[in-house]
């Protein structure tokens, strides 16, 4: 029998040209606007998409025209396929190309019986997991294939999982000491309402801050205060907070350390947001020290929880 690995993830513009893509795809998906008309959910993305695409494509251009995400996710795929030799692996984008309809058609194709299908998102949410998940269900309906499923979501609680991040910290701190700075877990918000109709992303994020914080104190990896923010919000309607540029303003040490707690590969959100733009806030803030953490890119640590995850 023939078996592949799957990996779902948001997916990101390879050039400008695709930054609009990417915006239209992701605003009319009915779990990002979940307003039950359509009509209604294409009205609101056109005026979301209006406000946002240059700014967006401003932003893209700014760190060489496309989405880290891109290269991130094509060494990950080359390292993940040095471990599973026998597996056909391929990763499927859910607003830009390749699209799970493609991918369905090609593992078919190919003959595989056996799926093991991985959203590349730790913490469980209807606008991530669910919505990657479902788009993959539609396209096997389309392309009349029925493989065997196995999905492993909200691997948050993983403890190979949560080293691999701990490991990251400790590279991006180098020889500094951890006690003089304040450890900040970066996530990315959420709007209120969709938490409030039962989304279970916040409170993981929560536990999984709690797994980590316990994990530090275990390895004698002490920091002077451990936090939890929110980045990337869009709109005027409320999201979860605090917001990483509030968390800045009330942190009185002005050393801090940040890791991208619900991102695995390194993206625009990282590597612009992140880096460069609340860089520049924690400047014009006093802070002394300002550093970000890499993802799990290239982490040997995390193709071994990765490992874990399928032989279960």
């Amino acid at each position: 029998m023939k078996k592949a690995i799957v990996f779902l993830n948001m997916g990101a513009p390879k050039d400008l040209e695709e930054v609009e893509v990417f915006l239209k795809n992701m605003f009319n998906d009915k779990n990002i606007i979940t307003v039950k008309s359509g009509m209604l959910r294409s009205y609101i993305a056109s005026r979301i998409i209006s406000g946002r695409k240059d700014e967006a494509t401003e932003s893209y251009d700014e760190i060489g025209g496309k989405s880290p995400l891109l290269k991130h996710t094509e060494t990950f795929l080359k390292n993940i396929k040095k471990e599973f030799p026998q597996h056909e692996v391929i990763n499927i984008m859910r607003y830009t190309p390749p699209y799970a309809l493609s991918a369905a058609k090609w593992l078919k194709a190919k003959g595989v019986d056996d799926i093991i299908v991985i959203p590349l998102y730790p913490h469980y949410s209807t606008t991530t997991v669910k919505s990657s998940v479902d788009d993959f269900y539609e396209a096997l309906s389309e392309a009349k294939y029925s493989p065997n499923l196995k999905i492993y979501s909200r691997f948050y609680k993983n403890r190979t999982y949560n080293q691999a991040i701990i490991e990251q910290i400790k590279l991006a701190l180098e020889n500094h000491n951890p006690k003089e700075y304040d450890l900040i877990f970066s996530a990315h918000s959420l709007p209120v309402k969709i938490i409030q109709n039962g989304d279970s992303y916040k409170k993981e994020i929560i536990e999984n801050v709690e797994i980590l914080s316990d994990m530090l104190g275990e390895q004698n990896i002490e920091f002077k205060n451990v936090h939890l923010a929110y980045q990337s919000k869009v709109g005027p309607m409320e999201w979860i907070e605090p917001s990483l540029e509030n968390k800045l303003k009330s942190i009185i040490n002005k050393k801090v350390i940040i890791y991208p707690i619900s991102f695995i590969l390194d993206n625009s959100e990282t590597e612009f947001e992140l880096d460069i733009e609340y860089r520049e806030i924690a400047k014009k803030l006093g802070h002394k020290e300002y550093i970000v953490a890499k993802c799990l890119n290239k982490s040997k640590v995390f193709i071994e929880a990765i490992k874990e995850l399928v032989s279960t």
